[in-house]
């Protein structure tokens, strides 16, 4: 699996500019929506989710008015589903990309944006890794009562 900098690194330039692509036939490779899917794991109701949100900026359409993908959009996409697992909302994904589109000037607030997500990850990664460290508490705990080392001591249950 791709690591998510790998499919943000596209973001910050302005590698397409609207009629860049003049037709589908331009592409050097064209994804569809399935396609697009599959290489993204995303389902197929959230990429259109994100594009009906505005996402995806630039999505071509073929002669039958589907959504066809290039290779920068599927890089793009990919790397909107790292920024949702990072717990930027919908809407501070569309911010995200507003600035994306400026271009170079804006990385001071795309850097500022991201900081704070970093901030809010790390308290949630040490609140996960301290309920990780209770379960493995508990486990030995259960581990030496089963094998008679440790009496067994219940804050629910009364003592015998």
């Amino acid at each position: 699996m791709r690591r998510c900098y790998d499919a943000i690194l596209l973001t910050g330039s302005n590698y397409r500019k609207k009629g860049f692509l003049e037709g589908v036939e331009n592409m050097s490779q064209a994804y569809t929506m399935k396609q697009a899917c599959e290489e993204t794991g995303l389902s197929y109701e959230t990429l259109k989710f994100y594009c009906n949100q505005g996402l995806v900026p630039y999505v071509m359409r073929d002669a039958n008015n589907r959504r066809v993908f290039d290779k920068h959009a599927v890089d793009w996409i990919k790397g909107l589903g790292c920024l949702r697992r990072c717990g930027l909302s919908i809407r501070e994904m569309q911010e995200y990309l507003g600035l994306c589109l400026q271009g170079p000037t804006s990385i001071p607030e795309r850097k500022e944006m991201l900081a704070a997500k970093r901030v809010a990850l790390e308290e949630k990664l040490a609140e996960v890794t301290a309920s990780i460290d209770y379960i493995d508490w508990k486990q030995g705990f259960y581990d030496d009562v089963l094998a008679g080392k440790t009496e067994y001591v219940s804050s629910l249950v009364p003592p015998a």
